[in-house]
């Protein structure tokens, strides 16, 4: 039972909701009188050999719409006894209270511990490693995406947490756009207190600061974000569901303009996220790269947003346009001319693969959101395809997918599989300018594992593809047994080497010079608070090897 509300707390509450606005607290309970709060926790993320980002959130304690200013520090101890590194940050409502700076003068391959303080209130202390440089033996990547609120518990963050990691990457769907009851569990929803807010889909400004407020509100979150430092990409949910370049599939018509919504998400991404912001602006190209000593790139590319065409669609593109599968795959499909990455991130990614090749690193590790893996329509009979008890809301769907199978198209037309041309010139560079390609992507809410290959058969790479958060996967609109689907997608996508397609979780991914090694790590549930945890097999790439062995 939660306790009474005090006297105190009330008076609190009031002058700030009569102040500053009952929505500054962003889902945050004021427990006392106070001279500022830090209403969403710490953060660390983009860490490099002598620096990384520190985040957190403070609202003024008197409910005045004022900035704040303050000290951070950075220690060598948890009782910040041997502080290495400190400085000022100021901060108010133009930036909804959000703090974020650029914590320099530390040394490579270092955890430190780190803290913000405000008129004597001090935020949670939270652990940050630098990038190491020179040998390294050894580098650990919890890789994760699709985390959605009103699905259920966030258990795998709060596993992330526990585990031994030097970066969390995180591919994308941080947070979900829609509105209350949409791509939601009733159950999480109802029973769990998992609603959204604000209660409607996110447009403006105050919608997203809102939405990132209440996901950072959650305390497996806020754990994970506290342990270990975070290396973030946003994908389309961050925006609106399948963005591309100049549009979204969930951006309609009395929406208002998708310039300025997309404007809006990415200054609210900027503000909440730990992410190095480029040149003082929330608008800039958010690819970027870090060097782990000798040992790996990690090459992150934005392949929802920056250069993307907008994605070919079955039902408009192929059987409203009355084209044959034959033709929609040579002349649509196959269109020389569509891109994923646009010429500028495109001669970018080739300048980093070719530093990277100057100066010896081993590894190459591509984060981006979508699978670059081939993954086709499986091959279901009419009789299978009888004996599944289908969802009401994917049966046309699941009926026409079927009748396309025959045809070896791909599943997904918004990943890479929908930009062959756009992924034949990527697989050049890599064939060209890496030694040891690791793909990693997020979106799909399953494990996959890839062995990648040009369209003349070439071993390129390797590609890890992790399980959602939270997101239900393949299981919640086509519910064939998991042995049954493992089967029929081998059998269609001979690149698939292994997969998962039912269970939430992470990729522990696990740098050596003599190898990459995947695990996935799933959760048993998303809807109670004790859950277990089970490791999958390793998939193993050797170096040199370019597949999983």
């Amino acid at each position: 039972m939660k306790p009474l509300m005090t006297t105190t707390r009330r008076k609190t509450l009031k002058v700030i909701g009569a102040s500053l606005g009952a929505l500054s607290l962003r889902g945050f309970e004021v427990l006392a009188a106070a001279k500022a709060h830090f209403t969403h926790g710490i953060a660390s993320g983009d860490p490099l050999a002598d620096r990384v980002i520190l985040w957190t959130r403070v609202i003024p304690g008197e409910g005045s719409p004022s900035n704040l200013e303050g000290r951070w520090e950075v220690s060598e101890d948890l009782r910040f006894t041997r502080v290495v590194s400190a400085g000022p940050w100021r901060t108010g409502p133009e930036r909804d209270y959000t703090v974020k700076v650029d914590a320099t003068g530390l040394r490579p391959g270092r955890h430190y511990w780190y803290r913000f303080v405000v008129d004597g209130i001090t935020s949670p202390v939270g652990r940050t490693k630098t990038l190491p440089v020179g040998s390294v033996q050894s580098f650990r990547l919890g890789v994760c995406s699709c985390s959605n609120f009103p699905q259920g518990y966030f258990n795998v963050y709060r596993d992330m947490a526990v585990s031994d990691l030097d970066v969390v990457m995180h591919l994308g769907d941080y947070i979900y756009e829609y509105e209350q009851g949409r791509y939601a569990n009733a159950y999480a929803v109802e029973a769990l207190g998992r609603g959204v807010v604000p209660e409607h889909e996110i447009l403006a400004l105050e919608d997203y600061r809102q939405r990132y407020g209440l996901y950072r509100t959650d305390p497996d979150l806020q754990a994970a974000h506290a342990a270990h430092p975070w290396i973030c990409i946003w994908d389309d949910h961050e925006l609106a569901n399948n963005t591309w370049r100049t549009g979204a599939e969930n951006h309609n018509e009395g929406e208002g303009d998708f310039a300025t919504r997309i404007a809006v998400a990415r200054k609210v991404y900027h503000e909440w996220m730990p992410i190095r912001t480029p040149a003082q602006t929330d608008q800039g190209p958010i690819y970027r790269a870090f060097q782990v000593g000798d040992l790996a790139d990690l090459i992150m590319l934005d392949t929802r947003l920056q250069g993307r065409d907008q994605q070919l669609d079955y039902r408009r593109d192929l059987m409203q346009a009355r084209r044959s599968p034959g033709d929609f795959k040579t002349h649509v499909l196959g269109n020389p001319a569509r891109s994923l990455l646009g010429e500028e991130q495109l001669g970018w990614l080739a300048n980093q693969l070719a530093a990277g090749r100057d100066r010896g690193s081993i590894w190459q590790l591509l984060g981006q959101q979508v699978l670059m893996g081939k993954l086709n329509i499986p091959k279901v009979s009419q009789e299978q395809l009888a004996s599944i008890e289908l969802p009401e809301f994917s049966r046309d769907y699941i009926q026409g997918m079927v009748e396309l199978g025959a045809y070896d198209l791909p599943m997904n037309l918004d990943a890479w599989d929908g930009y062959p041309a756009s992924r034949e010139r990527v697989y050049q560079l890599l064939l060209e300018l890496a030694r040891n390609p690791v793909v990693v992507a997020g979106d799909t809410h399953n494990g996959w594992a890839f062995n990648l290959g040009n369209a003349a058969g070439t071993a390129v790479g390797v590609e890890v593809g992790c399980p959602g958060v939270s997101s239900p996967g393949l299981e919640s609109y086509f519910p064939l047994p998991p042995k049954q689907m493992s089967q029929l997608l081998r059998a269609s996508s001979p690149e698939l080497v292994d997969l998962d397609t039912y269970r939430r979780g992470w990729s522990k991914l696990t740098l050596t010079p003599e190898a990459a090694t995947n695990c996935w790590r799933f959760v048993n549930t998303v809807l109670e608070r004790e859950f277990e945890v089970y490791e999958s097999p390793a998939q193993i790439c050797r170096a040199g090897a370019r597949k999983f062995a």
